[in-house]
């Protein structure tokens, strides 16, 4: 057990006000307690890490450098647990506090900033908090408490959470105008034998390249892992590879005739996402409303390829 394993909350914050005041008097009227208490506080704590924390010149209390990293952890941890209080205070009270969001597929990033903007309309108080960092696994920060909600193609079965049906994304193959693969209606899986393709994630973690490329026992000529969709985009246009992207987060590009969007097979295919929130945290207000309002407002392009059928989704992390 490490020293800092003895440091409560109490202490740190009579550290802190120590500092803040610059003596134990001032400091003790802050904290409503007599300076004798304020001093046998101090030097329990002194004791507790045994190191000193403040200099004591005349009626000054000056920090050590133990005191100085003490009082620097201390305003940040306070901080934060000050938030905390104030959330929870403020949900009990059937009021808002922050939503943790992040997807599975860095994509749908793109189409999330329009919808804050409405979202933050109807509820200003709450803390918009967008974690890029969990898209590798949201569903494992959901369960892990570091997520409040999660937007994924593969929701999990776990009576923990509670899942709630968004929309179908349609995945289109994409290429440069001049590909030979532009002038088809669809593109099989052999196709990609000749092709450079473009992925997000890795081989081993994209659902599109393990159920239509792998699945057909089909390798590309190459892969490569590119984790942006310009970058993707602008390495399609160069001629430089093909990929398979949301028919809404190209449809720009295909209707200023930079590329060609192309169906996935002669019968398509289609993502399905969802919402899973933890089942306690899907009951608040405000985040109910916010899958309402992902719900109404899917992103639906002009259509340049519709897919008969909808592929089931199963353990996928990316596109």
């Amino acid at each position: 057990m490490s020293a800092m394993d003895d440091v409560e909350l109490r202490h740190l914050r009579l550290v802190k006000a120590i500092a803040d005041a610059g003596s134990v008097t001032r400091a003790g009227e802050a904290l409503h307690l007599t300076q004798s208490a304020l001093s046998h506080q101090l030097r329990d704590i002194e004791n507790r890490l045994n190191a000193p924390l403040f200099h004591r010149v005349g009626r000054r209390m000056l920090p050590t450098e133990a005191g100085r990293r003490l009082i620097e952890t201390a305003g940040s941890v306070l901080s934060v647990v000050r938030q905390a209080e104030d959330q929870v205070r403020m949900t009990a009270r059937g009021g808002e506090g922050t939503l943790r969001i992040s997807t599975e597929c860095y994509t749908v990033y793109h189409w999330l900033p329009p919808l804050l903007k409405k979202y933050r309309l109807a509820h200003p108080t709450v803390d918009v908090q967008i974690d890029a960092s969990a898209t590798s696994n949201p569903v494992q920060a959901l369960l892990a408490g570091k997520l409040d909600l999660a937007v994924v193609s593969a929701p999990p079965r776990d009576r923990r959470v509670a899942v709630h049906p968004l929309f179908d994304d349609n995945m289109v193959v994409i290429v440069a105008p001049t590909h030979p693969l532009a002038s088809r209606p669809y593109v099989r899986p052999e196709d990609f034998r000749t092709e450079t393709l473009l992925l997000y994630a890795r081989k081993e973690d994209s659902y599109v390249y393990r159920q239509i490329i792998a699945r057909a026992g089909v390798t590309p000529r190459g892969i490569q892992q590119v984790q942006l969709t310009e970058a993707i985009i602008e390495l399609v246009k160069a001629g430089l590879g093909v990929a398979i992207l949301s028919e809404w987060a190209v449809a720009p590009h295909v209707r200023a005739r930079e590329l060609r969007a192309i169906r996935v097979t002669r019968g398509g295919c289609r993502r399905r996402w969802s919402a899973v929130t933890l089942r306690d945290t899907s009951d608040l207000p405000f985040v109910r409303d916010f899958i309402r309002l992902m719900a109404g407002n899917a992103p639906r392009p002009a259509s340049v390829a519709t897919p008969k059928r909808i592929l089931p989704m199963q353990r996928s992390r990316h596109a």
